[in-house]
């Protein structure tokens, strides 16, 4: 066992202070991406001190939730997980299926389950425990997925809680799994020509699927099945060129665009973001935050977070190359995969590079679940690094 007083002296205090100073970072920026036009006349908008207050207040709520989650991650041994990988699966699958039947839509999804006065998000939750539950199935099989056959069992795992995330539909979720999923295939050994060629193909399939979709629509009246509908297809490929609509589909991209166009190097200043104050950039507290951050910071603001997001993704990969065994190896690979993911199609559909999927940036968008997962992953990768070695006495 070991005492508190050895287990805070092997703590990775980088990997904290890094996700302090990115929380910290982005309570300010959330509070300029909302503060209420009655503060900001040039807005033109009418706003509520109250309900900005409220707002930022709930976002602590989240943070410190998210860090009692970290705490019970780290005190927990990771090992002892791998002992309730069966229950977690199953936990997981009812999660996903009560959101199906009693779960709140918004934005065309079906995707929260209201818990008195919050609103809660199992897939977010769903992302941690796949990780869990699929570092403990690849562990016998670490150097023995040399063949595509190998592969179908690993594939079978993650399709019955990947299903039920489509079928809310939420695609955004759905891509972070099988970001996951072929991350820690790569961690386990898989082959990388095999899993590449599985990217490709699978890319390649889906955007024949997308243009024969419209193509038929379009030509002969009728179209091919898709799990997800019309207008969030259109929403899909809409980046590639988003003046096709820019008052419809494209709208989201083009003002997110201009608003980290206008921030130049040193950004307009907090508070002072024209796209962001004028209700131009939607979203923006969650979805397109990063665009407040490059409107209102500039490119040198926007530069610092992805430095820090940069030093935690490093130090997390150095976890996981010393972590005592395969489990803990993998583990960290899965909540590596997932945080690097986020952050690059994060990015990439503010930019207008990538598609608009509604990935949130991990503990800098607002929203309680995304906080609450992200923290406790962190909090696992802790554990990890804590008990990297046996402790002598």
């Amino acid at each position: 066992m070991f005492t508190q007083s050895r287990m805070l002296k092997k703590m990775d205090y980088t990997v904290l202070a890094t996700v302090v100073i990115i929380i910290v970072y982005s309570l300010i920026v959330i509070y300029s991406a909302t503060k209420p036009a009655e503060v900001l006349p040039m807005a033109g908008v009418v706003g509520s001190s109250e309900d900005h207050f409220d707002l930022i207040k709930r976002q602590v709520l989240n943070v410190v939730m998210g860090f009692l989650a970290m705490a019970v991650m780290i005190y927990i041994h990771y090992e002892n997980l791998s002992k309730h990988i069966n229950n977690l699966y199953i936990l997981n699958l009812i999660m996903l299926g009560v959101v199906l039947f009693k779960g709140n839509s918004a934005l065309g999804a079906t995707r929260w389950i209201a818990i008195g006065p919050f609103n809660f998000q199992p897939s977010e939750f769903a992302k941690l425990i796949i990780i869990i539950c699929f570092a403990a199935f690849l562990v016998p099989r670490v150097g023995k997925l040399n063949r595509l056959r190998d592969l179908i069992p690993c594939f079978a795992f993650i399709a019955l809680p990947l299903a039920f995330i489509l079928k809310q539909p939420d695609l955004g979720t759905a891509l972070v799994f099988l970001a996951i999923m072929f991350g820690m295939l790569f961690a386990a050994g898989a082959r990388p020509l095999i899993l590449i060629s599985l990217i490709a193909g699978g890319l390649g399939s889906a955007s024949l699927w997308i243009w024969a979709h419209f193509w038929l629509l379009a030509n002969r009246g009728f179209n091919l099945w898709m799990p997800l509908k019309d207008y969030q297809l259109k929403r899909l490929i809409i980046f590639i060129d988003p003046w096709k609509a820019p008052f419809e589909d494209g709208y989201h991209v083009i003002q997110s665009q201009i608003a980290i166009g206008q921030g130049g190097l040193f950004g307009r200043g907090l508070f002072q973001g024209s796209q962001t104050h004028g209700d131009f950039l939607p979203i923006q507290e969650t979805d397109f935050i990063f665009s407040v951050v490059g409107e209102e910071l500039g490119f040198l603001g926007a530069m610092l977070l992805l430095l820090l997001f940069f030093v935690l993704i490093y130090r997390c990969i150095y976890i996981a190359v010393n972590a005592k065994d395969n489990f803990g190896f993998l583990l960290s690979a899965g909540v590596i995969s997932m945080i690097a993911f986020h952050v690059l199609v994060n990015i990439g559909m503010t930019t207008g590079v990538m598609p608009v999927t509604g990935i949130p940036l991990p503990m800098f968008s607002y929203g309680g679940s995304n906080m609450i997962t992200n923290l406790a992953a962190i909090g696992m990768i802790l554990n990890i690094n804590m008990r990297r070695q046996n402790i002598l006495f």
